[in-house]
């Protein structure tokens, strides 16, 4: 689940529409086009690794409390398939109300991660983006592409046109 939304996250840096700087390189028929793999970025950038370890373990809870609930469900959902016939229409409704417990308490705890995970790494890709637009606008390129998002459709690409390393550098040099 993180590194799905880390990577849509990641596609909405993936593509950079050029300024009027590149406006003119298009007008003077050489525009300019270059990538990046944002993942390596992301890797490289001060904080990220902290972020990401804290992300994991904070999820790791979530995922304790959920299995949890789960075992405490399958155990309910055994002892009313072996009583069945004997139980109440009370205790079968509390079975029902176990299991909507169950799977709003899932859902609430995937929205606290989806949200603690934006607390997290939402700085950390504001300023990778930041970074990636002032590489793209100083180089006078028309687009940046992220070789790294899923079905980018770049089967392969001269490697003279990876700004990876030097949007690492400076964010390296930023921090």
């Amino acid at each position: 689940m993180k590194l799905v939304v880390v990577r849509a996250w990641i596609g909405l840096a993936a593509l950079s529409v050029a300024g009027t700087g590149s406006l003119a390189a298009q007008q003077a028929g050489n525009p300019k086009i270059a990538y990046v793999n944002t993942q390596a970025i992301l890797k490289s950038t001060p904080g990220y690794v902290t972020a990401e370890s804290t992300f994991t373990k904070e999820l790791a809870t979530y995922r304790v409390e959920v299995q949890k609930l789960q075992a405490s469900l399958d155990s309910a959902a055994s002892d009313f398939d072996q009583q069945s016939v004997m139980l109440s229409p009370t205790q079968r409704k509390d079975l029902q109300t176990q299991q909507q417990k169950l799977e709003q308490r899932t859902q609430e705890l995937q929205q606290k991660a989806a949200t603690r995970e934006r607390e997290l790494l939402d700085p950390i890709q504001t300023k990778v983006n930041s970074v990636i637009e002032g590489v793209r606008a100083a180089g006078n390129y028309a687009m940046i592409f992220d070789v790294s998002a899923p079905n980018n459709g770049i089967v392969t690409a001269d490697k003279s046109l990876d700004l990876t390393q030097r949007v690492i550098q400076q964010l390296k040099a930023g921090s």
